[in-house]
């Protein structure tokens, strides 16, 4: 019985370590690495990914400690969940939930977004505003308390 169980208890072991966010070797790319593999900016995502899964099929889920809001270029107060999820391929972002931008008074889903040369349109329906590469150079901060956020990034890596 104890020789049955050992093998069990390794294969339980790596499937833990692979599930881990960094998937447990040290050698898996972060998040950000990731969206430039991508031919994205990883200026994209907010400061403070926790972890993220990438299927083969492109499919993706990126993880924080809590609701992130930032301005973006000054003028768009944009809403990432602490769950996001979609779809990737090179320079396109499809499928996405769990990012909004305020216009008015109503929170609006961004579906897609896609990298055109030097500029990334965001799609919400079917409008598209587009923003220079320039404006994601970093990753933006979270409005609030982005110490908070930023540490538990920090204690999570």
């Amino acid at each position: 019985m104890a020789t049955a169980t050992y093998p069990l208890l390794v294969l339980l072991l790596l499937v833990a370590a692979r599930a881990a966010p960094g998937g447990g070797d040290g050698t898996t790319p972060s998040a950000y690495e990731m969206l430039e593999r991508y031919n994205f900016p990883r200026g994209i995502l907010p400061a403070g990914v926790q972890g993220y899964e990438l299927r083969p099929d492109g499919a993706f889920e990126v993880y924080f400690p809590r609701r992130c809001e930032f301005l973006l270029a000054r003028r768009w107060l944009v809403r990432y969940d602490a769950s996001v999820s979609g779809s990737v391929a090179d320079g396109k972002l499809t499928a996405l939930q769990g990012i909004s931008v305020k216009v008015a008074f109503l929170w609006l889903g961004v579906g897609e977004v896609d990298r055109a040369g030097d500029k990334l349109s965001f799609y919400i329906g079917p409008v598209a505003t587009s923003f220079p590469l320039g404006d994601f150079a970093e990753s933006p901060r979270c409005r609030g308390s982005d110490e908070d956020f930023t540490a538990a990034a920090a204690a999570s890596s």
